[in-house]
Protein backbone atom coordinates (compact mmCIF):
# COMPACT_ATOMS: atom_id res chain seq x y z
CA UNK A 1 0.00 0.00 0.00
CA UNK A 2 3.05 2.21 0.70
CA UNK A 3 4.03 1.87 -2.37
CA UNK A 4 1.34 2.33 -4.25
CA UNK A 5 0.44 5.69 -2.78
CA UNK A 6 4.22 6.57 -3.23
CA UNK A 7 3.83 6.03 -6.95
CA UNK A 8 0.44 7.21 -7.60
CA UNK A 9 0.86 10.98 -5.34
CA UNK A 10 4.21 11.49 -6.84
CA UNK A 11 3.75 10.71 -10.60
CA UNK A 12 2.49 14.67 -10.65
CA UNK A 13 5.79 16.00 -9.48
CA UNK A 14 7.81 13.74 -11.59
CA UNK A 15 10.11 16.52 -12.63
CA UNK A 16 10.49 17.56 -9.07
CA UNK A 17 12.11 14.09 -8.69
CA UNK A 18 14.10 14.35 -11.53
CA UNK A 19 15.60 17.27 -10.23
CA UNK A 20 15.90 15.50 -6.87
CA UNK A 21 17.98 12.81 -8.59
CA UNK A 22 20.27 14.62 -10.75
CA UNK A 23 21.19 17.17 -7.90
CA UNK A 24 21.23 14.61 -5.61
CA UNK A 25 23.73 12.51 -8.27
CA UNK A 26 25.78 15.64 -8.57
CA UNK A 27 25.97 16.03 -4.99
CA UNK A 28 27.27 12.44 -4.32
CA UNK A 29 29.76 12.79 -7.24
CA UNK A 30 31.34 15.72 -5.51
CA UNK A 31 31.65 13.77 -1.98
CA UNK A 32 33.14 11.09 -3.34
CA UNK A 33 35.55 13.20 -5.45
CA UNK A 34 36.50 15.13 -2.26
CA UNK A 35 39.13 11.89 -0.27
CA UNK A 36 40.96 11.86 -3.71
CA UNK A 37 41.96 15.48 -4.03
CA UNK A 38 42.63 15.27 -0.10
CA UNK A 39 45.03 11.87 -1.36
CA UNK A 40 46.62 14.07 -3.30
CA UNK A 41 47.40 16.91 -1.97
CA UNK A 42 49.10 14.62 1.00
CA UNK A 43 51.44 12.71 -0.91
CA UNK A 44 51.48 15.02 -3.80
CA UNK A 45 51.66 18.10 -2.24
CA UNK A 46 52.44 17.46 1.77
CA UNK A 47 55.19 14.90 1.31
CA UNK A 48 57.01 16.79 -1.40
CA UNK A 49 57.05 20.18 -0.25
CA UNK A 50 54.98 21.49 -3.18
CA UNK A 51 53.30 24.47 -1.80
CA UNK A 52 51.57 25.50 -4.99
CA UNK A 53 49.95 21.95 -5.82
CA UNK A 54 48.56 22.27 -2.29
CA UNK A 55 46.67 26.08 -3.31
CA UNK A 56 45.95 25.09 -6.40
CA UNK A 57 44.66 21.44 -5.17
CA UNK A 58 42.51 23.29 -2.05
CA UNK A 59 41.18 25.37 -4.57
CA UNK A 60 39.52 23.09 -6.57
CA UNK A 61 38.46 21.37 -3.59
CA UNK A 62 36.57 24.18 -1.73
CA UNK A 63 34.80 25.06 -5.41
CA UNK A 64 33.83 21.44 -4.80
CA UNK A 65 32.56 21.88 -1.84
CA UNK A 66 30.80 24.32 -2.85
CA UNK A 67 28.91 23.03 -5.52
CA UNK A 68 28.57 20.00 -3.14
CA UNK A 69 26.22 22.46 -1.27
CA UNK A 70 24.79 24.22 -3.67
CA UNK A 71 23.21 20.91 -5.59
CA UNK A 72 22.28 19.10 -1.79
CA UNK A 73 20.56 22.22 -1.00
CA UNK A 74 18.46 22.36 -4.66
CA UNK A 75 17.57 18.97 -3.91
CA UNK A 76 15.81 19.34 -1.00
CA UNK A 77 13.95 22.14 -2.03
CA UNK A 78 13.06 19.40 -5.15
CA UNK A 79 12.30 16.75 -2.52
CA UNK A 80 10.33 19.21 0.23
CA UNK A 81 8.14 20.68 -3.10
CA UNK A 82 7.48 17.04 -4.07
CA UNK A 83 6.37 15.50 -0.01
CA UNK A 84 4.12 18.79 0.41
CA UNK A 85 2.38 18.11 -2.78
CA UNK A 86 2.02 14.65 -1.98
CA UNK A 87 0.42 15.38 1.65
CA UNK A 88 -1.83 18.27 -0.05
CA UNK A 89 -3.13 15.76 -2.97
CA UNK A 90 -3.33 12.58 0.16
CA UNK A 91 -5.59 15.19 2.43
CA UNK A 92 -7.92 16.46 -0.31
CA UNK A 93 -8.85 12.53 -1.67
CA UNK A 94 -9.20 11.30 2.06
CA UNK A 95 -11.54 14.41 3.13
CA UNK A 96 -13.28 14.14 -0.41
CA UNK A 97 -14.03 10.28 0.45
CA UNK A 98 -14.90 10.82 4.11
CA UNK A 99 -17.58 13.39 2.99
CA UNK A 100 -19.17 10.92 0.37
CA UNK A 101 -18.88 8.16 3.57
CA UNK A 102 -22.67 7.81 5.29
CA UNK A 103 -23.40 7.88 8.95
CA UNK A 104 -22.07 3.99 9.08
CA UNK A 105 -19.22 4.37 7.29
CA UNK A 106 -18.20 7.40 10.18
CA UNK A 107 -19.45 5.27 12.64
CA UNK A 108 -16.90 2.44 11.99
CA UNK A 109 -13.72 4.08 11.34
CA UNK A 110 -14.64 6.18 14.28
CA UNK A 111 -13.98 10.33 14.22
CA UNK A 112 -11.54 10.47 16.15
CA UNK A 113 -9.68 7.93 13.67
CA UNK A 114 -9.96 9.57 10.49
CA UNK A 115 -8.88 13.10 11.83
CA UNK A 116 -5.72 11.07 12.88
CA UNK A 117 -5.42 9.58 9.52
CA UNK A 118 -6.08 12.59 7.80
CA UNK A 119 -3.41 14.30 9.71
CA UNK A 120 -0.54 12.21 11.58
CA UNK A 121 -0.72 9.26 9.00
CA UNK A 122 -0.10 11.69 6.27
CA UNK A 123 2.57 13.33 8.21
CA UNK A 124 4.16 9.96 8.50
CA UNK A 125 3.74 8.96 4.73
CA UNK A 126 4.79 12.69 3.65
CA UNK A 127 7.93 12.48 5.82
CA UNK A 128 8.98 10.10 4.35
CA UNK A 129 8.68 10.91 0.52
CA UNK A 130 10.57 13.88 1.46
CA UNK A 131 13.35 11.83 3.48
CA UNK A 132 13.66 9.06 0.75
CA UNK A 133 13.90 11.31 -1.83
CA UNK A 134 17.35 12.65 -0.31
CA UNK A 135 18.29 9.58 1.71
CA UNK A 136 17.08 6.67 -0.55
CA UNK A 137 18.86 8.30 -3.80
CA UNK A 138 22.28 9.46 -2.26
CA UNK A 139 22.61 6.24 0.37
CA UNK A 140 23.01 4.24 -2.62
CA UNK A 141 25.19 6.29 -4.62
CA UNK A 142 27.36 7.08 -2.03
CA UNK A 143 27.82 3.54 -0.24
CA UNK A 144 28.47 1.89 -3.98
CA UNK A 145 30.61 4.75 -5.16
CA UNK A 146 32.68 4.74 -2.53
CA UNK A 147 32.81 1.15 -2.45
CA UNK A 148 34.07 0.98 -5.81
CA UNK A 149 36.77 4.34 -5.15
CA UNK A 150 37.69 2.59 -1.44
CA UNK A 151 38.80 -0.65 -3.78
CA UNK A 152 40.44 1.68 -6.08
CA UNK A 153 42.68 3.09 -3.46
CA UNK A 154 43.88 -0.15 -1.29
CA UNK A 155 42.46 -3.94 -2.69
CA UNK A 156 44.29 -5.20 0.76
CA UNK A 157 41.82 -3.05 3.01
CA UNK A 158 39.25 -3.92 1.35
CA UNK A 159 38.16 -7.00 3.88
CA UNK A 160 37.46 -4.42 6.20
CA UNK A 161 34.07 -2.96 4.19
CA UNK A 162 33.44 -6.48 3.56
CA UNK A 163 33.22 -7.24 7.54
CA UNK A 164 31.57 -4.09 8.75
CA UNK A 165 28.88 -3.50 6.09
CA UNK A 166 27.15 -6.73 6.79
CA UNK A 167 27.84 -6.42 10.72
CA UNK A 168 25.70 -3.15 10.16
CA UNK A 169 23.08 -3.73 8.09
CA UNK A 170 22.15 -7.16 10.42
CA UNK A 171 22.15 -5.18 13.66
CA UNK A 172 19.72 -2.67 11.43
CA UNK A 173 17.61 -5.55 10.15
CA UNK A 174 17.26 -6.67 13.38
CA UNK A 175 15.86 -3.53 15.35
CA UNK A 176 13.65 -2.62 12.20
CA UNK A 177 12.44 -6.31 12.48
CA UNK A 178 11.16 -5.55 15.96
CA UNK A 179 9.67 -2.10 15.10
CA UNK A 180 7.00 -2.81 12.67
CA UNK A 181 4.49 -4.37 15.19
CA UNK A 182 5.21 -1.42 17.83
CA UNK A 183 4.31 1.43 14.92
CA UNK A 184 1.09 -0.40 14.06
CA UNK A 185 0.35 -0.57 18.19
CA UNK A 186 1.66 3.13 18.30
CA UNK A 187 -0.88 4.14 15.63
CA UNK A 188 -3.67 2.63 17.42
CA UNK A 189 -2.82 3.99 20.23
CA UNK A 190 -2.58 7.59 19.14
CA UNK A 191 -6.51 6.87 17.97
CA UNK A 192 -7.01 6.12 21.47
CA UNK A 193 -5.82 8.77 22.54
CA UNK A 194 -7.59 11.36 20.56
CA UNK A 195 -10.57 9.64 20.66
CA UNK A 196 -10.98 9.81 24.33
CA UNK A 197 -9.84 13.62 24.43
CA UNK A 198 -12.67 14.49 21.69
CA UNK A 199 -15.12 12.76 23.92
CA UNK A 200 -13.71 15.08 26.57
CA UNK A 201 -14.31 18.04 24.94
CA UNK A 202 -17.04 17.35 23.35
CA UNK A 203 -19.12 16.05 27.13
CA UNK A 204 -17.16 18.74 29.00
CA UNK A 205 -20.42 20.21 30.37
CA UNK A 206 -21.66 16.32 31.23
CA UNK A 207 -18.40 15.86 33.17
CA UNK A 208 -18.50 18.75 34.88
CA UNK A 209 -22.21 18.21 35.70
CA UNK A 210 -21.64 15.08 37.21
CA UNK A 211 -18.19 15.68 38.86
CA UNK A 212 -16.10 13.34 36.52
CA UNK A 213 -13.27 15.26 36.28
CA UNK A 214 -11.13 12.62 38.55
CA UNK A 215 -12.19 10.06 36.58
CA UNK A 216 -11.93 11.17 32.95
CA UNK A 217 -8.76 12.13 34.38
CA UNK A 218 -7.89 8.81 34.98
CA UNK A 219 -8.92 7.53 31.80
CA UNK A 220 -7.51 10.09 29.86
CA UNK A 221 -3.94 8.98 31.76
CA UNK A 222 -4.67 5.48 30.89
CA UNK A 223 -4.87 6.05 27.14
CA UNK A 224 -2.08 8.31 27.62
CA UNK A 225 0.23 5.78 29.44
CA UNK A 226 -0.70 3.05 26.63
CA UNK A 227 0.55 4.91 24.19
CA UNK A 228 3.58 6.18 26.29
CA UNK A 229 4.89 2.41 27.02
CA UNK A 230 4.54 1.89 23.50
CA UNK A 231 6.49 4.82 22.41
CA UNK A 232 8.96 4.21 25.26
CA UNK A 233 10.04 0.73 23.46
CA UNK A 234 10.32 2.71 20.44
CA UNK A 235 12.63 4.82 21.92
CA UNK A 236 14.72 2.21 23.25
CA UNK A 237 15.30 0.41 19.99
CA UNK A 238 15.98 3.96 18.87
CA UNK A 239 18.56 4.42 21.79
CA UNK A 240 19.89 0.89 21.04
CA UNK A 241 20.72 1.02 17.21
CA UNK A 242 22.27 4.43 16.89
CA UNK A 243 25.02 3.51 19.85
CA UNK A 244 25.36 0.25 18.00
CA UNK A 245 26.26 2.28 14.65
CA UNK A 246 28.39 4.35 15.95
CA UNK A 247 30.20 1.80 17.75
CA UNK A 248 30.55 -0.25 14.47
CA UNK A 249 31.87 3.00 12.78
CA UNK A 250 34.53 3.60 15.39
CA UNK A 251 35.50 0.36 14.75
CA UNK A 252 36.03 0.16 11.48
CA UNK A 253 37.67 3.40 11.72
CA UNK A 254 40.69 1.78 14.28
CA UNK A 255 40.76 -1.14 12.03
CA UNK A 256 41.59 1.09 8.84
CA UNK A 257 44.14 2.86 11.07
CA UNK A 258 45.62 0.10 12.70
CA UNK A 259 45.78 -2.37 9.57
CA UNK A 260 46.36 0.87 7.19
CA UNK A 261 49.39 1.72 10.02
CA UNK A 262 50.99 -1.83 9.44
CA UNK A 263 50.68 -1.15 5.52
CA UNK A 264 52.20 2.20 5.66
CA UNK A 265 55.03 1.14 7.54
CA UNK A 266 55.63 -1.40 5.26
CA UNK A 267 56.16 1.09 1.96
CA UNK A 268 52.50 -0.64 0.25
CA UNK A 269 50.29 2.29 0.88
CA UNK A 270 50.79 5.56 1.21
CA UNK A 271 49.66 7.94 3.89
CA UNK A 272 47.43 10.15 1.33
CA UNK A 273 45.57 6.77 0.31
CA UNK A 274 45.05 5.93 3.90
CA UNK A 275 43.61 8.90 4.61
CA UNK A 276 41.72 8.71 1.95
CA UNK A 277 40.36 5.09 2.41
CA UNK A 278 39.41 6.28 5.81
CA UNK A 279 36.87 8.70 4.46
CA UNK A 280 35.41 6.70 2.28
CA UNK A 281 34.90 4.34 4.74
CA UNK A 282 32.93 6.98 6.62
CA UNK A 283 31.34 7.65 3.51
CA UNK A 284 30.41 4.12 2.51
CA UNK A 285 29.14 3.47 6.76
CA UNK A 286 27.40 6.85 6.41
CA UNK A 287 25.64 5.97 3.48
CA UNK A 288 24.71 2.51 5.01
CA UNK A 289 23.22 4.44 7.91
CA UNK A 290 21.18 6.87 6.07
CA UNK A 291 19.84 3.67 4.40
CA UNK A 292 19.48 2.53 8.10
CA UNK A 293 17.35 5.40 8.82
CA UNK A 294 14.78 5.49 6.38
CA UNK A 295 14.23 2.06 7.04
CA UNK A 296 13.33 2.76 10.48
CA UNK A 297 11.06 5.34 8.89
CA UNK A 298 9.22 2.94 6.27
CA UNK A 299 7.59 0.55 8.82
CA UNK A 300 5.50 3.61 10.72
CA UNK A 301 5.09 4.85 7.30
CA UNK A 302 3.51 1.62 5.62
CA UNK A 303 1.50 1.11 8.81
CA UNK A 304 0.09 5.01 8.63
CA UNK A 305 0.05 3.69 4.60
CA UNK A 306 -2.44 0.71 5.51
CA UNK A 307 -4.69 3.02 7.37
CA UNK A 308 -5.02 5.61 4.68
CA UNK A 309 -5.21 3.08 2.43
CA UNK A 310 -7.93 0.88 4.53
CA UNK A 311 -10.15 5.05 4.21
CA UNK A 312 -9.73 5.32 0.52
CA UNK A 313 -10.76 1.65 -0.32
CA UNK A 314 -13.42 2.14 1.85
CA UNK A 315 -16.86 2.31 -0.50
CA UNK A 316 -19.73 4.62 0.77
CA UNK A 317 -23.11 2.14 1.32
CA UNK A 318 -24.91 5.17 -0.53
CA UNK A 319 -23.68 4.28 -3.92
CA UNK A 320 -24.45 7.05 -6.62
CA UNK A 321 -26.41 5.24 -9.46
CA UNK A 322 -24.94 5.37 -12.76
CA UNK A 323 -28.54 6.73 -14.43
CA UNK A 324 -29.25 8.77 -11.44
CA UNK A 325 -32.12 10.30 -11.61
CA UNK A 326 -32.10 14.47 -11.10
CA UNK A 327 -36.03 15.53 -11.88
CA UNK A 328 -38.73 14.52 -9.15
CA UNK A 329 -41.92 14.31 -10.64
CA UNK A 330 -44.20 15.09 -7.30
CA UNK A 331 -42.21 17.79 -5.93
CA UNK A 332 -43.01 18.02 -1.89
CA UNK A 333 -43.90 13.93 -2.06
CA UNK A 334 -42.85 11.83 0.45
CA UNK A 335 -43.94 7.87 0.98
CA UNK A 336 -42.52 5.44 3.09
CA UNK A 337 -43.50 2.02 1.98
CA UNK A 338 -43.01 -1.31 3.79
CA UNK A 339 -39.89 -0.02 5.41
CA UNK A 340 -37.11 -1.68 7.45
CA UNK A 341 -33.93 -0.80 8.72
CA UNK A 342 -31.31 -2.79 11.27
CA UNK A 343 -28.49 -1.45 11.90
CA UNK A 344 -25.01 -3.76 11.40
CA UNK A 345 -24.96 -6.30 14.08
CA UNK A 346 -28.15 -5.82 15.19
CA UNK A 347 -30.43 -8.56 16.43
CA UNK A 348 -33.37 -7.14 15.56
CA UNK A 349 -34.44 -4.15 13.20
CA UNK A 350 -34.84 -0.60 15.10
CA UNK A 351 -37.74 -0.06 11.98
CA UNK A 352 -40.12 -2.75 10.51
CA UNK A 353 -42.97 -2.41 8.05
CA UNK A 354 -43.27 1.55 8.39
CA UNK A 355 -45.55 2.44 5.67
CA UNK A 356 -47.26 6.24 5.27
CA UNK A 357 -47.72 8.89 2.71
CA UNK A 358 -46.93 13.06 3.16
CA UNK A 359 -48.95 14.56 -0.18
CA UNK A 360 -46.84 18.02 -1.05
CA UNK A 361 -47.75 20.66 1.18
CA UNK A 362 -48.66 18.67 4.20
CA UNK A 363 -47.60 18.35 7.42
CA UNK A 364 -46.76 14.91 9.70
CA UNK A 365 -45.35 14.59 12.59
CA UNK A 366 -44.21 11.11 13.94
CA UNK A 367 -44.47 10.57 17.54
CA UNK A 368 -43.21 7.77 19.84
CA UNK A 369 -41.02 7.05 22.74
CA UNK A 370 -38.07 7.00 23.21
CA UNK A 371 -35.84 4.33 21.25
CA UNK A 372 -38.88 3.76 19.08
CA UNK A 373 -37.04 5.02 16.09
CA UNK A 374 -37.89 8.18 15.35
CA UNK A 375 -34.63 9.92 14.37
CA UNK A 376 -33.41 6.79 12.22
CA UNK A 377 -36.76 7.02 10.07
CA UNK A 378 -36.18 10.77 9.48
CA UNK A 379 -32.55 9.64 8.94
CA UNK A 380 -33.66 7.46 6.10
CA UNK A 381 -35.59 10.74 4.14
CA UNK A 382 -32.24 12.39 3.10
CA UNK A 383 -30.33 8.76 2.71
CA UNK A 384 -28.08 9.17 5.23
CA UNK A 385 -28.58 5.71 5.61
CA UNK A 386 -30.09 3.53 3.23
CA UNK A 387 -33.20 0.88 3.92
CA UNK A 388 -32.62 -2.61 4.51
CA UNK A 389 -36.23 -3.43 3.48
CA UNK A 390 -38.99 -1.81 1.78
CA UNK A 391 -38.30 1.80 -0.13
CA UNK A 392 -38.33 5.57 0.56
CA UNK A 393 -39.67 7.99 -2.16
CA UNK A 394 -38.95 11.45 -2.17
CA UNK A 395 -41.41 13.55 -5.10
CA UNK A 396 -42.10 10.37 -6.46
CA UNK A 397 -38.10 8.76 -6.81
CA UNK A 398 -36.95 5.89 -5.02
CA UNK A 399 -33.93 7.70 -2.76
CA UNK A 400 -31.31 4.71 -3.93
CA UNK A 401 -32.16 5.91 -7.50
CA UNK A 402 -32.05 9.47 -7.31
CA UNK A 403 -29.22 11.93 -8.07
CA UNK A 404 -27.79 12.73 -3.89
CA UNK A 405 -27.24 16.18 -5.10
CA UNK A 406 -30.63 16.88 -6.51
CA UNK A 407 -31.90 14.74 -3.57
CA UNK A 408 -30.83 17.33 -0.95
CA UNK A 409 -31.23 20.03 -2.76
CA UNK A 410 -34.84 19.15 -2.56
CA UNK A 411 -34.63 18.41 1.25
CA UNK A 412 -33.98 20.92 4.52
CA UNK A 413 -33.07 18.94 7.14
CA UNK A 414 -32.98 20.37 10.84
CA UNK A 415 -31.22 17.71 12.85
CA UNK A 416 -31.83 16.56 16.00
CA UNK A 417 -28.52 18.31 17.81
CA UNK A 418 -28.07 21.78 15.46
CA UNK A 419 -24.62 22.44 14.59
CA UNK A 420 -23.17 26.16 13.56
CA UNK A 421 -20.03 26.85 11.53
CA UNK A 422 -17.61 29.07 12.91
CA UNK A 423 -18.09 32.42 10.85
CA UNK A 424 -21.09 34.65 10.89
CA UNK A 425 -24.84 34.58 11.63
CA UNK A 426 -24.59 35.39 7.54
CA UNK A 427 -22.30 32.65 6.62
CA UNK A 428 -24.19 29.62 8.26
CA UNK A 429 -27.69 30.77 6.90
CA UNK A 430 -25.67 31.09 3.57
CA UNK A 431 -24.20 27.28 3.88
CA UNK A 432 -27.09 25.72 1.83
CA UNK A 433 -27.51 28.25 -0.80
CA UNK A 434 -24.70 30.76 -1.26
CA UNK A 435 -26.56 33.29 -3.72
CA UNK A 436 -29.23 34.00 -1.07
CA UNK A 437 -29.65 38.07 -0.52
CA UNK A 438 -29.69 39.42 2.99
CA UNK A 439 -33.57 40.07 2.34
CA UNK A 440 -34.02 36.01 1.96
CA UNK A 441 -32.09 35.75 5.06
CA UNK A 442 -34.18 38.05 7.05
CA UNK A 443 -37.17 36.62 6.00
CA UNK A 444 -36.05 33.18 6.93
CA UNK A 445 -35.09 34.78 10.28
CA UNK A 446 -38.82 36.54 11.27
CA UNK A 447 -40.23 32.81 10.25
CA UNK A 448 -37.31 31.18 12.51
CA UNK A 449 -38.81 33.47 15.61
CA UNK A 450 -34.58 34.51 15.00
CA UNK A 451 -35.04 37.64 13.71
CA UNK A 452 -35.34 39.77 17.04
CA UNK A 453 -32.04 38.26 19.11
CA UNK A 454 -29.96 38.48 15.89
CA UNK A 455 -30.63 41.97 15.05
CA UNK A 456 -29.77 42.84 18.38
CA UNK A 457 -26.29 41.10 17.90
CA UNK A 458 -23.29 43.07 17.20
CA UNK A 459 -23.26 43.19 13.62
CA UNK A 460 -26.64 41.36 12.90
CA UNK A 461 -25.90 38.96 10.09
CA UNK A 462 -22.45 39.76 10.16
CA UNK A 463 -22.26 38.85 13.89
CA UNK A 464 -19.53 36.05 14.52
CA UNK A 465 -20.67 32.64 15.32
CA UNK A 466 -18.01 30.45 17.18
CA UNK A 467 -17.35 26.27 16.19
CA UNK A 468 -20.43 24.54 17.03
CA UNK A 469 -22.36 27.47 17.87
CA UNK A 470 -21.38 28.03 21.50
CA UNK A 471 -21.82 31.42 21.37
CA UNK A 472 -25.39 31.61 21.70
CA UNK A 473 -27.98 29.80 23.24
CA UNK A 474 -29.75 26.33 22.99
CA UNK A 475 -32.63 27.73 21.75
CA UNK A 476 -31.18 30.22 19.65
CA UNK A 477 -28.96 27.59 18.07
CA UNK A 478 -32.25 25.76 17.15
CA UNK A 479 -34.22 28.99 15.70
CA UNK A 480 -30.42 29.36 13.70
CA UNK A 481 -30.51 25.94 12.05
CA UNK A 482 -34.31 26.21 11.13
CA UNK A 483 -33.96 29.18 9.21
CA UNK A 484 -30.67 27.89 7.58
CA UNK A 485 -32.84 24.89 6.73
CA UNK A 486 -35.58 27.23 4.99
CA UNK A 487 -33.01 29.83 3.38
CA UNK A 488 -32.04 26.49 1.44
CA UNK A 489 -35.34 26.94 -0.47
CA UNK A 490 -36.22 22.83 -0.11
CA UNK A 491 -39.56 21.39 -0.98
CA UNK A 492 -39.53 18.88 2.04
CA UNK A 493 -38.41 19.95 5.17
CA UNK A 494 -37.86 17.54 8.13
CA UNK A 495 -37.65 18.45 12.03
CA UNK A 496 -35.99 15.66 13.80
CA UNK A 497 -37.11 17.39 17.38
CA UNK A 498 -36.10 20.84 16.16
CA UNK A 499 -38.50 22.50 18.58
CA UNK A 500 -37.14 20.92 22.08
CA UNK A 501 -35.35 24.07 23.32
CA UNK A 502 -38.19 26.62 22.47
CA UNK A 503 -40.40 27.74 25.05
CA UNK A 504 -44.33 26.84 24.31
CA UNK A 505 -44.87 30.78 23.07
CA UNK A 506 -42.28 30.11 20.54
CA UNK A 507 -43.07 26.78 19.73
CA UNK A 508 -46.31 28.16 18.77
CA UNK A 509 -45.49 31.30 16.91
CA UNK A 510 -42.48 29.34 14.86
CA UNK A 511 -45.11 26.83 13.72
CA UNK A 512 -47.66 29.22 12.21
CA UNK A 513 -45.21 30.99 10.52
CA UNK A 514 -44.02 27.89 8.85
CA UNK A 515 -47.52 26.69 8.00
CA UNK A 516 -48.59 30.43 6.92
CA UNK A 517 -45.22 31.54 5.02
CA UNK A 518 -44.25 28.01 3.66
CA UNK A 519 -47.49 26.81 2.72
CA UNK A 520 -46.65 24.53 -0.52
CA UNK A 521 -43.28 22.60 1.48
CA UNK A 522 -43.97 19.40 2.87
CA UNK A 523 -43.17 19.33 6.67
CA UNK A 524 -42.24 16.02 8.51
CA UNK A 525 -42.25 16.88 12.44
CA UNK A 526 -40.10 14.31 14.90
CA UNK A 527 -41.61 15.70 18.15
CA UNK A 528 -41.54 15.01 22.00
CA UNK A 529 -44.27 17.72 22.92
CA UNK A 530 -47.91 16.53 22.29
CA UNK A 531 -48.36 20.61 21.68
CA UNK A 532 -46.32 20.64 18.97
CA UNK A 533 -48.11 18.66 16.42
CA UNK A 534 -51.97 18.69 17.12
CA UNK A 535 -52.51 20.62 14.33
CA UNK A 536 -50.42 18.13 11.79
CA UNK A 537 -52.62 17.15 8.93
CA UNK A 538 -51.61 13.25 9.74
CA UNK A 539 -49.58 11.90 12.74
CA UNK A 540 -47.83 8.63 12.80
CA UNK A 541 -47.70 6.76 16.41
CA UNK A 542 -44.65 4.52 16.29
CA UNK A 543 -43.77 1.91 19.08
CA UNK A 544 -41.37 -1.06 18.67
CA UNK A 545 -40.18 0.28 15.84
CA UNK A 546 -43.42 -0.18 14.02
CA UNK A 547 -46.78 2.21 13.19
CA UNK A 548 -49.58 1.76 16.06
CA UNK A 549 -51.35 4.63 14.69
CA UNK A 550 -51.90 6.69 12.14
CA UNK A 551 -54.38 9.90 11.46
CA UNK A 552 -55.09 12.44 12.94
CA UNK A 553 -55.29 14.13 16.44
CA UNK A 554 -58.41 13.62 16.81
CA UNK A 555 -58.73 10.17 15.35
CA UNK A 556 -55.73 9.08 17.26
CA UNK A 557 -57.22 9.61 20.70
CA UNK A 558 -59.98 7.64 19.49
CA UNK A 559 -58.32 4.90 17.81
CA UNK A 560 -55.24 4.94 18.88
CA UNK A 561 -54.03 3.64 23.00
CA UNK A 562 -50.42 4.19 22.64
CA UNK A 563 -51.10 7.90 21.07
CA UNK A 564 -53.55 8.33 23.90
CA UNK A 565 -50.92 7.32 26.56
CA UNK A 566 -48.97 9.77 25.36
CA UNK A 567 -51.31 12.58 25.44
CA UNK A 568 -52.11 11.91 28.80
CA UNK A 569 -49.21 11.79 30.34
CA UNK A 570 -48.42 15.33 28.79
CA UNK A 571 -51.79 17.19 29.19
CA UNK A 572 -53.29 15.16 31.67
CA UNK A 573 -56.84 13.08 31.05
CA UNK A 574 -59.04 15.66 30.48
CA UNK A 575 -56.93 16.55 26.92
CA UNK A 576 -56.89 12.88 25.81
CA UNK A 577 -61.02 12.82 25.95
Amino acid sequence: MLAKLLVRYLRPSGWLLLGVLVFQFASALASLFLPSLNADIIDDGVSKGDTDYIWRTGTFMLAVSLGQIVASVVATWFAARAAMALGRDLRDDIFERVSGFSEREVTDLGPGSLITRNTNDVQQVQMLAMMGATFLVSAPLLAIGGIILAIAQSVSLAWIIAVAVPVLLVVAGLVIARMVPLFRSYQGKLDGVNRVMREQLTGIRVIRAFVREPIEETRFRAANTDIMVVGRKVGSLFVLLFPAVMLILNVTVVGVIWFGGIKVDEGSVQIGTLFAFMQYVMIILMGVMMASFMTMMIPRAAVSAERIGEVLDTRSTLERPADAIAEFPEPGAVELRDVSFTYPGAEHPILSGVAFRAEPGQTVAVVGSTGAGKTTLVSLIPRLFDVTGGAVLVGGVDVRRADLDALWRTIGLVPQRPFLFTGTVASNLRFGREEATDAELWRALEIAQAGDFVAQMPGGLDAPIAQGGSNVSGGQRQRLAIARAIVHDPRVLVFDDSFSALDLATDARLRQALWRELPEVTKIVVAQRISTITDADRIVVLDDGGVVGLGTHEELLETSPTYREIVESQLGAEAAR
